[in-house]
């Protein structure tokens, strides 16, 4: 294989801190290249750099042999590189051929060509194996279709490398399986692939060669088959985890934190029966629509229920979300940008949210910004939240394992009894994983309950003590940690057998 692109010695400050230093490797023509790295790596300004939205402070590029010097994003895609990012890039109020065409509509005699602009988007859509008609509206795509219609979108703009990154975040198992099969094919058809991802088994699975960044240099670079999932792990952390998660601190105790008896939400859950116990980490799995979430939204009080009891340290729950706060329940949402935290605010603000009350002092309840200050100083040590300073830098300025840890100690300065944890590792590099793991088993320590709610059942099998499976809003069964066997829960969340 030939070389498509090549970096050499490439570097970039901001204001004389370095995001990348002296990056050289090159991605062959017709293969898959996976980069990873915790979070600060420098992956993102070398993609930027990559797709001419940054330029290098020292160092240079080379595609197909010869010198390539973007002067911005159009470059990039005038060449033949397109990217399909996390967050994808559709109007979805207008048509996939419209999307398609977006950058340029051919027209016939002055007028939209749309007999052309449909058959080429079939022509397209058909290369991805996709069958739906080019004049559906994108907002009724599943975000997986939608993400197909992307790549279509860089097919059409006859790109020959396509970076990936973190693409299957949004995605079920049966829409990344389904993008693992359509990357496969786009290889066989010629198509270069840069794949980023936090998951490990998948870069081990897709990709040929493999380059790992820390702190914003290549410090391992070569083919898969040199680079084990411990390997990779250590490269990227710079030690030896010693596994992927934590041993348990404790075993669950009996009494029990939460009970929840014949929930029942029309379309969304049917008659659900749930206990955590004190210790006690309650993995909740289930394929997306399964209902995991929904249930978790109930629970908490932001949805409503028809049928039902909850109940927490044996008081029965009612009313809105503040009666749960107030009765020891903590939820971490799956969506920390947009639910869990103030982005624009500081970390210190951030951590105070859920129990700013108990910092009022006197007959106005006065904020005493001493005790604010010395508590939320405190959480930053006890989570090893990596920050320059808490009150005055703002929640979006840190990495994903950091707000997630901002989130999680927002909680736990009220010292709840109940954690529900909606995909807690989302978008978190492996590193701050294992932090974030270490956190859930400190809760649980403690005498905490969790429900723990992952789309990754191999994390859900490495920290819970029990799996509870869900089908179509249904609890089709439970496995203990000692019986706990991937194909059986899965088959369980297909709704295959049920017990």
């Amino acid at each position: 294989m030939t070389d498509l692109l090549s970096l050499q010695g490439l570097s970039k400050s901001w204001f004389g801190i370095p995001a990348n230093r002296d990056v050289s490797f090159s991605v062959r023509e017709g293969s898959v290249l996976g980069i990873i790295g915790q979070n600060g790596a420098g992956k993102s300004t070398l993609m930027n750099m990559i797709g001419g939205v940054v330029k290098p402070t020292s160092g240079h590029m080379m595609w197909r042999g010869l010198p390539y010097e973007p002067a911005g994003a159009a470059d990039a895609t005038r060449i033949g590189i397109a990217f399909i990012h996390q967050e994808l890039n559709l109007f979805t109020n207008l048509s996939v051929a419209e999307n398609l065409y977006i950058d340029g509509f051919p027209r016939r005699m002055g007028l939209i060509d749309w007999k052309r602009i449909n058959e080429r988007s079939r022509q397209v859509l058909s290369r991805l194996s996709l069958d739906f008609d080019p004049s559906v509206e994108v907002g009724r795509l599943s975000p997986g279709e939608r993400q197909l219609v992307e790549i279509a979108r860089a097919l059409h703009n006859e790109a020959s490398l396509l970076i990936f990154d973190e693409p299957t975040t949004s995605l079920t198992p049966r829409e990344s399986e389904r993008l693992f099969a359509t990357i496969e094919a786009l290889k066989g058809q010629g198509c270069t692939i840069i794949y980023i991802s936090h998951i490990l088994s998948d870069v081990q699975r897709l990709c040929d060669d493999i380059v790992v960044l820390r702190d914003g240099e290549v410090v391992s670079r070569g083919t898969i088959a040199e680079f084990p999932i411990p390997l990779m792990i250590r490269s990227m952390i710079g030690r030896d985890m010693g596994g992927m998660f934590p041993p348990r601190s404790n075993q669950p105790q009996g009494a029990t934190v939460l009970e929840a008896r014949g929930l029942t939400q029309p379309g969304v859950i049917e008659d659900v029966d749930l206990a955590v116990h004190e210790g006690e980490i309650v993995g909740l799995f289930g394929l997306m629509g399964a209902g995991r979430s929904e249930l978790a939204r109930i629970l908490f009080g932001l949805d409503k229920c028809a049928k039902g009891t909850i109940s927490l340290k044996g008081r029965p729950l009612e009313g809105p979300v503040r009666a749960r706060i107030e009765a020891g329940m903590a939820f971490v949402t799956e969506n920390r940008r947009e639910e869990g935290l103030m982005m624009d605010s500081s970390v210190a603000d951030n951590l105070t949210l859920a129990s700013l009350a108990a910092f009022g002092r006197g007959p106005f309840a006065l904020i005493d910004r001493d005790r604010v200050a010395e508590r939320t100083e405190r959480m930053r040590e006890e989570l090893n939240i990596k920050a320059n300073d808490i009150h005055s830098q703002p929640a979006k300025a840190l990495s994903g394992g950091n707000q997630q840890k901002v989130v999680i100690g927002k909680w736990q300065l009220r010292d709840p009894d109940l954690f529900i944890l909606d995909e807690p590792t989302r978008g978190v590099d492996v590193g701050a994983k294992y932090e974030i793991y270490s956190l859930i088993d400190e809760i649980a320590a403690r005498g905490g309950g969790i429900m723990m709610i992952s789309s990754e059942l191999e994390e859900l099998m490495g920290m819970a003590d029990r799996i509870v499976v869900m089908n179509r809003g249904e609890i089709k069964g439970q496995v203990l940690r000692q019986d706990f066997d991937r194909e059986r829960i899965l088959a369980l969340a297909f709704g295959e057998i049920a017990e």
